[in-house]
Order: C-alpha cells, then structure tokens, then sequence
C-alpha cells in the first residue's frame, strides 16, 4: 500500500511539472531582439553606435532613428548587426523610437521599436579675434564662399549605405584637445558659430592620421575651412580635417585607419596653427570625442 501512495504521488508531481513547464521556458525564452547602444547615456550632439542581436537569422537589417536612416551592417564574429546613428545639437531630452525592420533569409520582414532616452549635455561660449575678411568678407570673396557652399552641398550629399570603417576610430594626432565640440563662439564681437569639431593645439607640419579606413571625398582648399580633406566611412558618417598645409592623398583615393592623409597648419579661419576634426553623419555635426571613445569591431 505505501509503495502504491508513493507511486502515485510521484506521477502527480511528475504531471505538475510537466503543466508548469511550458511556463517555465516562456520566461526563460529571451526577446526576439536584442538592442545595445553605445555611449550608454546619448546626450544632443552624441554619435551612437547601435548593436543589434536577432533570433531569427536575418538576410537584412535596417531602421530609422531620429527620422534618419541607420544602415547596418552584420558582424560574423559577434553575430550582431552594427550601425552608426547621431543626435543633433539641436534634439531635446526625451525618449525616441529606434524603429528595426529585418528580412530573414525566407523573405519574411521583421519589425521592432526599442525606446531609448537621450540626455541634454552642457556647452560653453567663447570669445575669439579673427582678421576681419573672415566676419565681413568681400563681394570677390563671398563668391568663394558661395562656390565652396555649393562643392560642400555636393560633397555632404553623398551618403555610402556599406560599412567602411572597421575598428574603433583613432586619434588623428597625439596631442591634447584644445577646444571641445559644442561651444558657441563670438567672432569679432559679430558673428556667431557654434565649433562643430575638436581643435588640437598642433604646430604646423605635424602629420594628421585617418580616424578610420574610408574613401577621400574632397581633398582641396576652402575659404573658412582652408586646405581640407574629407573622409566617407560609409553609413552616412564622414570625418573632416580642417586648417592643413599640405595634402598627403587625393580625392577618391581609398586610406586605412591611422594613415598619414596631411599635415597640420593655420590655413582658412584659423588664429594660428592647429587641428580641426569635424565628424558628420547624414547632415548632422556629432562631437568626435563621443566616437573616439567607442568600442567597436
């Protein structure tokens, strides 16, 4: 007789468990995506690197950020796809939609939203003396300026889906920064500008490196920016260089990551010697120190 109750209690909780498991592995089951952003905290002016992670074996990743395309681009050895977004300068506090569509490899189309929070960062003003063509430039030189405007109009337009970079970006110089990204200068008591870069405190001659591999877009002078090369990473990110002496690469020539593109200068609007890097993606300046700081593949 106990040998019969103990059989029978076993089964029992032998069909307990079994009624209970199905709810057991749905907690266990992960999310169909996975989203990790890089920095962790965007603040307005932030480039973001997104990592995204599906179950279903995708054929192609795309989203929308920002009412911006983010083109992604997967990665075998992490088995995740990357892509390389921004905040404008001018974005609120606020939580916005990264919106995901997928294809896997049957053609089916996947979609998901994951919210994430963007912070307000803090900039300062400055006030800086420049010879006075540069504030009240003219006739001869605003045409300069209008036919560097529309080569730049040209030039920013060209948006490459495919990843070029590879890697963390790197340092074009060693050397300390000497002026931060976001700061609202006052040219002459006149005109204003908010300093869309990182300016490295450099004597001229020194050698300027690639941030990252890419393709040499423009590689010329300019009137404010003065001699300058511009870099396409692909993803819609590109980095400028501004204020060089010489030109070490030509327009379409492909570079790789900490390659010798130029030498420093003081040329265009510069009050003397040193380093401008500019990092843009899709229209929007983003402070290259955020991207300098990334861990990427």
């Amino acid at each position: 007789m106990l040998g019969n109750w103990r059989r029978s209690a076993a089964a029992l909780v032998g069909v307990v468990l079994i009624a209970l498991l199905p709810s057991f592995a749905a907690q266990r089951n992960p999310p169909a995506w996975s989203v990790r952003w890089q920095p962790q905290r965007p603040v307005n002016g932030s480039p973001v690197v997104f990592q995204v992670t599906s179950l279903a074996r995708l054929d192609a990743l795309s989203g929308k950020w920002l009412d911006h395309d983010v083109f992604f681009s997967f990665d075998p050895r992490s088995r995740s796809w990357f892509g390389i977004a921004g905040v404008s300068l001018e974005t609120r506090a606020g939580k916005y939609e990264l919106a995901l569509e997928g294809k896997t490899d049957a053609g089916k189309m996947l979609s998901w939203q994951k919210s994430i929070l963007v912070a307000k960062a803090s900039y300062h003003q400055i006030v800086i003396r420049v010879p006075a063509k540069f504030t009240e430039p003219s006739p001869e030189q605003q045409q300069e300026i209008k036919a560097d405007q529309s080569l730049k109009h040209d030039v920013f337009s060209t948006t490459n889906a495919q990843k070029e970079w590879s890697g963390s970006f790197l340092p074009p110089v060693d050397a300390t920064i000497s002026d931060v990204f976001g700061t609202t200068r006052t040219f002459n008591g006149k005109t204003q500008s908010v300093h869309q870069g990182l300016d490295y405190g450099v004597p001229q001659g020194t050698p300027v490196a690639a941030l990252n591999r890419g393709k040499v877009l423009l590689a010329r002078p300019l009137f404010f920016e003065g001699n300058c090369v511009v870099l396409d990473h692909g993803q819609g990110l590109l980095t400028i260089y501004m204020h060089l002496s010489k030109f070490e690469v030509k327009e379409g020539e492909q570079v790789a990551r900490g390659q010798e593109i130029a030498l420093s200068g003081g040329t265009g609007r510069a009050t003397g010697p040193h380093l401008h890097v500019a990092v843009r993606w899709e229209g929007i300046y983003l402070n290259p120190a955020t991207l300098l700081s990334l861990k990427l593949p």
